[in-house]
């Protein structure tokens, strides 16, 4: 499928373009005429009650979820595209090549068992990337020190703490070279006390590189200060969006007052 450049925003090309897609499950619609458009770089916060779509969103973005109707492009490329009364789907081999240039760390950590922290990361840029082993490796050492973890090199899986796992999960992601990272409620799956040090990675990556990051999470202290915009999603639409500041200080919408009231007071 020929590439084609969309939409554009004031800081440059828009990244992921999301053009009134449509999205059930049976009769359930998740997305209902979303639209949505990413700038390259950005750092974007995705916020709502559970059912509001947002990891629905990323999933798209991974190819793990279909849609009945209306574009969703990255890059200027089409995923999918509006055609007739339904959507259709990049070919096969435009969806895997596109879907190169997105990482996604989900909820639950989804490490090999088998396999200690470094395998972990190295394991994908051999077999997918064709990276030479010696290579691999030596990336994923450096990422591994990059999470804090390289002295659990050799440690699998079992013998690390669920922050731990997902500090390699993230690390996995990177080392993939993805232009896009999505996060999944990376925190959810975690005790209190290991949350900081996942999100302290984060913060990590978005100084340090130039990644457009889409992140779903209730963590609204770590949404004003990382993300430069907040999308508030409810029955499958965004309601309100704003910079970080102006979202959380002085919302607009009496819903979105409401969902931040009840997830301020958790």
């Amino acid at each position: 499928m020929e590439a084609e450049v969309v939409g554009t925003t004031a800081t440059g090309q828009c990244h992921v373009h999301f053009c009134k897609v449509t999205k059930r499950f049976g009769t359930r619609t998740v997305l209902d005429g979303f639209n949505l458009e990413v700038p390259k770089k950005e750092k974007l916060a995705l916020i709502g009650p559970s059912g509001s779509g947002k990891s629905t969103v990323l999933r798209i973005l991974m190819t793990l979820e279909d849609v009945q109707q209306g574009d969703v492009l990255i890059g200027g490329e089409y995923l999918w595209r509006h055609a007739g009364a339904k959507s259709e789907a990049a070919s096969e081999k435009d969806r895997r090549r596109i879907r190169q240039r997105v990482g996604m760390v989900f909820q639950q950590f989804n490490l090999f068992p088998h396999m200690t922290a470094v395998r972990n990361i190295a394991e994908a840029p051999i077999k997918v990337l064709g990276l030479p082993r010696e290579e691999a490796y030596a990336q994923a050492i450096s990422l591994l020190d990059k999470v804090g973890l390289r002295d659990k090199a050799d440690a699998y899986p079992a013998f690390l703490s669920g922050g731990q796992q997902q500090r390699v999960a993230i690390a996995r992601t990177l080392a993939m070279k993805p232009e896009i990272i999505l996060l999944d409620e990376v925190t959810s799956a975690l005790d209190p006390e290991l949350v900081g040090e996942v999100l302290n990675v984060i913060r990590l990556i978005a100084q340090e590189s130039d990644l457009t990051i889409l992140i779903v999470t209730h963590q609204m202290g770590f949404a004003r200060e990382f993300a430069n915009r907040i999308c508030f999603l409810e029955n499958g639409q965004i309601i309100e969006q704003g910079p970080p500041d102006q979202f959380l200080d002085y919302p607009k919408s009496e819903r979105t007052k409401a969902f931040l009231r009840a997830v301020l007071a958790g």
